[in-house]
């Protein structure tokens, strides 16, 4: 019989008291921002399952297109007994390495950690009845903080797909990295997933579709303040905007004031004035060179055992091993 658990490491309470120190930090700043983590609600969730279906985000359509291609070579170089799955979501693509570790067999767990526990718990329930015998553990968390307490039998491979690790400074990204390798043992594994540098008008339109859905996403961060923290933002009167900033090598998602207004935050004990103009940075997406992935990898203490790419080649997934001890 299927074993589905779920730890649960971060409560409602621990989301709404870190919402508030994020608020407080990032809208007094003397340029705003907010982090991207706060899209994802439920409401978030679903706007960027639609992003990922649309003809100009590409990231999915070409990590899912390296998986199917390479998932059978990932599970025979592995060997892994639980893949990891950091910021899961709906878990999709990860059922590409779950048939292949499976076919392989050698899995015998399944362990995805979200933010979200009702997110979670929905895809583990639906992982565990398309996998019977497999055991499926999630674990409620922020992967910057609870990285240590991800259990599986070694050796483990960890998945962080999705371009995620773009959503943070290069000094944070550091951080992570190295995080992540002081929880593996020698030998175990990493999966990244990066999306490449390539030409402004791609990049800029894959985060900014014809259709607004993107836009949505990005004001859904002031609908979760809202509902959160009691705040008043005139969600509507904010406009998204996607920025190709060519010296960092990353995209940024704002969103401008269209009219100037003071925004009350009663949750966070705050007051947030705004000019006409002004914005708020929410979200940094990082592209990448391969050899800048490689050295990223090795200074954390990884060893990059595969680099593959789609066959536009917009898009990266790394194959890494622990190799400090």
């Amino acid at each position: 019989m299927t074993e589905v658990d779920l730890d649960v490491h971060h409560s409602d309470e621990d989301v709404t008291a870190a919402l508030r120190a994020d608020v407080r930090d990032g809208l007094t700043a003397a340029q705003k921002w907010l982090p991207p983590k706060w899209f994802y609600d439920a409401k978030g969730s679903e706007l960027f399952e639609d992003i990922t279906t649309l003809p100009e985000y590409y990231p999915t359509r070409s990590e899912r297109e390296i998986l199917a291609a390479r998932a059978g070579e990932i599970a025979r170089v592995t060997d892994a007994r639980t893949l990891v799955e950091l910021g899961s979501g709906s878990s999709e693509k990860t059922r590409l390495l779950l048939d292949a570790l499976t076919s392989h067999g050698t899995l015998a767990a399944f362990v995805p950690l979200d933010v979200s526990a009702s997110a979670l718990a929905e895809a583990t329930e639906a992982i565990a009845a398309d996998y019977p015998g497999l055991e499926v553990r999630g674990v409620v968390g922020d992967f910057t903080q609870h990285l240590d307490l991800l259990p599986g039998a070694q050796p483990r491979l960890v998945a962080f797909l999705g371009g995620t690790i773009g959503n943070f400074l290069p000094i944070d990204r550091s951080k992570f990295l190295s995080s992540v390798r002081d929880v593996l043992e020698p030998g175990e594994w990493l999966l990244l997933g990066t999306d490449l540098v390539k030409d402004r008008e791609t990049l800029e339109r894959a985060y900014d579709d014809a259709a607004g859905v993107t836009a949505d996403f990005n004001r859904n961060v002031l609908r979760v303040i809202n509902e959160r923290l009691g705040a008043d933002f005139a969600v509507d009167e904010f406009v998204h905007e996607s920025y190709w900033d060519a010296e960092s090598e990353w995209i940024e998602m704002r969103l401008r004031a269209s009219r100037e207004t003071t925004v009350h935050i009663p949750g966070a004990d705050l007051d947030v004035h705004f000019d006409e103009g002004e914005y708020v940075r929410t979200e940094i997406s990082a592209k990448f060179r391969p050899d800048g992935i490689a050295a990223e990898l090795a200074a954390a203490g990884f060893a990059v055992e595969q680099w593959w790419t789609d066959t536009e080649e917009r898009y990266g997934v790394t194959l890494a091993r622990s190799a400090r001890a």
